[in-house]
This record gives C-alpha cells, sequence and structure tokens, in this order.
C-alpha cells in the first residue's frame, strides 16, 4: 500500500447509508473495492467485487476477508436495539473479522466506532481519546467492544486499527446536538484515507468530527494522523437554531450520546 491505493480493499456494510457513499469515494484508494452487506449490494460496477454476507457467520467472514490487504469495517447494526440483535452483528461480526484479518493476514482495519462508546458523559465534558469509556446502551457497548478487539489485536498480532467514533455523519446536522459532533462526508473519507496509509498507527482512537465551532472532544492523541478536516456545522447555524429549545433536563440536550441514553429496556424477544 505504500502508493497510497490498496490491491483489494474490503467494505463491510456498503448498502448503508454511510457504506453507499463510501462506496464511491473509497474507490481512488484501491485497484479493488471488494463490498459487503447482507443485501442491496446491486450489480459489481468496474473496479468492483460484490460478496453479500451475513457478519456472525465466521466462515463466511473468514472467505470474505481472502485476499484483501485491508478493511473498512461499517457493517453492523448502527442504531440501539435489543441485545440479542447486537450480539449477531455487532459482537459476532467484529471477532470474525479480526480473526479474518489474523488468519488472511490482513494487516489494517478501518473501525467505525461512535459517539455513543461515550455517549453518557455530559456535554459540558470535553474528552481525549484517555478517558474511559462511558457507552449508552448496548449500541454503545459493542463499539467498546470493537476498540478493545482493535486493542488486542494490535498488542497480539500487529493488526493496526484506526476506530473512528463517528459523531453524525449526515448531509447536514440535524439539531443542536449535531452541531457539536457533525462529520462530513468528505471529512470521513479523508479520516479513513489517513488510516489506511499513515505509517505506524497502531490501534489509535480519533473522535471523527469535522472543523466544527464548538466541540466536546479533543484529537490531540491522534495528530500523527494529520487530519485537517476541511468542513463545518457552522454553515448550518441558522436554520438549527430556529429550531425550538429542547427542556433543559432532555437527554438530547444533556448527555453527548443524546436520545441513546434513554432508548431500551426491551423487552425480550419472543
Amino acid at each position: 500500500m505504500a502508493d497510497g491505493k490498496c490491491e483489494r480493499l474490503l467494505l463491510t456494510g456498503a448498502a448503508g447509508g454511510l457504506g453507499r457513499m463510501l462506496r464511491e469515494t473509497l474507490k481512488p484508494m484501491a485497484r479493488i473495492l471488494r463490498l459487503s452487506d447482507i443485501q442491496g449490494l446491486g450489480e459489481a460496477q468496474d473496479g468492483e467485487e460484490v460478496v453479500p454476507c451475513d457478519l456472525s457467520d465466521r466462515q463466511a467472514v473468514s472467505e470474505l476477508v481472502r485476499g484483501c490487504d485491508a478493511i473498512v469495517h461499517m457493517g453492523g447494526v448502527s442504531v440501539e436495539r435489543p441485545f440479542e440483535e447486537i450480539l449477531e452483528a455487532n459482537i459476532k461480526g467484529i471477532f470474525n473479522v479480526y480473526e479474518a484479518a489474523r488468519e488472511h493476514g490482513a494487516r489494517r482495519v478501518i473501525f467505525a466506532s461512535s459517539n455513543h462508546a461515550i455517549g453518557f458523559y455530559k456535554q459540558t465534558d470535553h474528552l481525549d481519546a484517555s478517558m474511559p469509556t462511558r457507552p449508552d446502551g448496548y449500541y454503545g457497548l459493542s463499539k467498546v467492544y470493537g476498540e478493545a478487539m482493535a486493542s488486542f489485536y494490535h498488542d497480539r498480532y500487529g493488526i493496526e486499527t484506526l476506530s473512528i467514533r463517528i459523531g453524525s455523519c449526515f448531509p447536514e446536522p440535524k439539531d443542536r446536538r449535531m452541531m457539536h459532533i457533525w462529520l462530513s462526508a468528505r471529512d470521513l473519507t479523508e479520516l479513513i484515507r489517513r488510516g489506511l496509509f499513515t505509517p505506524n498507527i497502531g490501534h489509535t482512537i480519533v473522535f471523527g468530527m469535522s472543523n466544527n465551532k464548538e466541540v466536546w472532544w479533543d484529537n490531540r492523541m491522534a495528530a500523527h494522523l494529520g487530519f485537517q478536516p476541511q468542513d463545518t456545522s457552522e454553515i448550518y447555524r441558522d436554520k438549527i437554531e430556529q429550531q425550538p429549545m429542547p427542556a433543559a433536563d432532555a437527554p438530547v440536550a444533556t448527555y453527548q450520546g443524546g436520545v441513546f441514553t434513554a432508548q431500551g429496556p426491551f423487552a425480550p424477544a419472543k
């Protein structure tokens, strides 16, 4: 990957919201972009391979990773759900991805972690990556587990990972909370590029945010990536400030994880 291009780059979760965007923006980073999801991938285009896969199926994931020199792991459940659903896609899934990387010699992983790994911090708190995790639900717990897997597989097997604690990666921020943590598609793509091609990243945790005016996170511990976000939520401020103010004690106005801190408990599956 010395020339700034992977031979074969795997993108999991390629049919999801972020996956569909990355399907286009990651193409310059690989000679072959292998795309995977459970369904909804459509036909392969030039320079693509389409390989449907259930992340909870260990043998299928092993075959999926075979021949790939790097993995952008966006797959899994992306919202708060009952633990049984999170277990299959997010917890078994991340184990299967790292085991397959070890088995087949993939040396670099980009892991889509989340702000929900630290969602129970207050919005008045200012964090860097050295501070303890405070997950705000089963989804957040799965991201903490994924970061721990990344650390372990680096220490034991030398697989390097950039864990991106993605804030809110939508075309534009939806509310006041997202003004602090918004991440543009362009900045996410650049973060992934830095994660793939920066030498000696070990296991690096970076907060995925654009160049927003008022932030809760400090990326000084990821300074070696040289990431300089190009976009900012400020251009949406006038629009967002027309929204009614939430109640002062509402989760969306209190916790960094917003409404995720108040979802559940979930009834057992029948």
